[in-house]
């Protein structure tokens, strides 16, 4: 049992931040039971939907609003993603779910929060980290800046904080026997994980100037032989040294010399494009230089380091998984199974909270979509 068995969460999120959220709360064994809407397509695989169950509710519905106001008396947590003032209109604000259960912990989810002139507007992750001051530091320099995927805000800044603040909370509680309402948005978040850079005021993040931001030739990434990539952070002084030995230049004594910069790495690109990635793995494998190969997603689940601590396992439902983390000595998180078809797991829920003689009776009501 995970450290977080017996924890009960309630996910009315869709996107990507709020079901990463939940899939970790999952991982380390809360019962989560995501809220469909009727009519929401059977998807593709889906890692994020792991360990969960699922009901479909019509929430624009009252006999749905009821049937979820009933959920959330037997539940420790309400996740949701919408935009602010779409939950009262559902008559499950934070205010209506707390008068019901006081012990709640309710997480609202969002781009820009739950105020402020952006509250309302839309957004997607590149959206909240340029107006976070993110988006601006990352990529070369006199290039346009390159979006980090949707890792800054949707999942480190928006799923990860937000699954933190949701055990903050719920660690609270057990002092308190209160629970309380969590504004989530991931442009603070985005912030918050941009902490160090700020503080250094692009010191290290400056785009091909930053000791962080490709401006250094000891902490970026060199094209080899055969198109493929080398990962080098050689920072520390022996682990440049490292570099050195590796490749056979001899800049150990100008190392933090930027004035010199450019031409390193001038001859380090050049050096590294004399051999293969797999040549250059082999050589630095047996030196303690902090480089390593750049590997594509499938390279990485054979990488006999991510085999040996099963860093990639096969789940229940004979997909590939990325393991829970972190790992816990004695409660460790598990994958107990996959993503379930969307309302697969009504009956049962229903039948937890002693709604499984009036399931005939919602349906007919709209309860769970059109009767």
């Amino acid at each position: 049992m995970g450290p977080l068995d017996g924890i009960k969460v309630l996910d009315l999120s869709r996107l990507a931040p709020g079901p990463f959220c939940s899939m970790m709360l999952g991982d380390l064994g809360a019962d989560v039971v995501r809220i469909d809407a009727p009519g929401t397509p059977v998807g593709r695989y889906d890692m994020l939907s792991r360990n969960k169950r699922s009901i479909v509710l019509d929430l624009k519905n009252e006999a749905g609003q009821r049937v979820l106001h009933r959920l959330c008396e037997r539940s420790d947590v309400l996740l949701e993603g919408n935009r602010p003032g779409v939950m009262a209109r559902l008559h499950a604000d934070y205010e209506t779910i707390a008068a019901i259960n006081p012990a709640i912990v309710y997480c609202s989810l969002t781009g820009y929060g739950q105020d402020g002139p952006l509250a309302p507007a839309a957004g997607h992750d590149i959206n909240y980290i340029s107006i976070a001051g993110v988006l601006g530091q990352i990529g070369l320099a006199g290039t346009r800046p390159v979006p980090p995927l949707n890792l800054v805000a949707d999942f480190g800044g928006g799923g990860l904080l937000a699954a933190f603040g949701i055990v903050a909370a719920l660690f609270e509680r057990t002092r308190s026997g209160r629970g309380q309402y969590l504004d989530a948005a991931m442009i603070d978040g985005s912030a918050a994980l941009m902490a160090a850079h700020y503080s250094t005021r692009g010191m290290l993040s400056a785009p091909g100037r930053g000791l962080l931001g490709g401006g250094a030739p000891f902490y970026r990434c060199y094209e080899t032989r055969d198109g493929g990539f080398m990962a080098v952070g050689s920072i520390e002084p022996k682990f440049f040294a490292a570099l050195c030995e590796g490749t056979g230049l001899d800049f150990v004594a100008e190392q933090m010399d930027a004035s010199r910069w450019p031409a390193q790495r001038q001859a380090f690109e050049q050096r590294f494009r004399e051999r293969t990635r797999a040549e250059w793995t082999e050589i630095f494998g047996r030196l303690d230089a902090c480089v390593t190969p750049v590997l594509g997603l499938d390279e990485a689940s054979e990488h006999p380091h991510n085999v040996a601590r099963d860093g990639f396992p096969t789940g229940p439902d004979g997909e590939r998984h990325v393991a829970p983390a972190p790992r816990f000595s004695r409660t460790p998180g598990s994958i107990r199974r996959g993503g379930p078809r969307p309302g697969a797991d009504t009956a049962t829920v229903l039948a937890e909270v002693g709604l499984d003689g009036e399931i005939d009776a919602l349906r007919s009501s709209g309860a769970f979509g059109p009767a």
